[in-house]
């Protein structure tokens, strides 16, 4: 029996090169050393060391930044 794929093209799975996964996390990552420096006031390389060591739990992440502003 033949597969049959949904009619809305939106459904289907989307499938990413390399290059845009890389991209997509470095925007990801951007956005959220924004997000660290504005709620927690550390600056862009200490947001970005915490996002390297932590990952990209924002709870984790939120609570380390605080620690490091104290």
């Amino acid at each position: 029996m033949p597969r049959r794929y949904p009619k809305h093209p939106e459904s289907l799975p989307v499938i990413e090169s390399a290059q845009q996964r890389a991209e997509r996390v470095k925007a990801e990552k951007g956005f959220q050393a924004r997000f660290l420096m504005r709620e927690a006031g550390i600056t862009e390389a200490q947001a970005l060391d915490l996002i390297e060591l932590i990952g990209n739990d924002t709870n984790s992440l939120l609570r380390e930044a605080r620690l490091l502003k104290k």
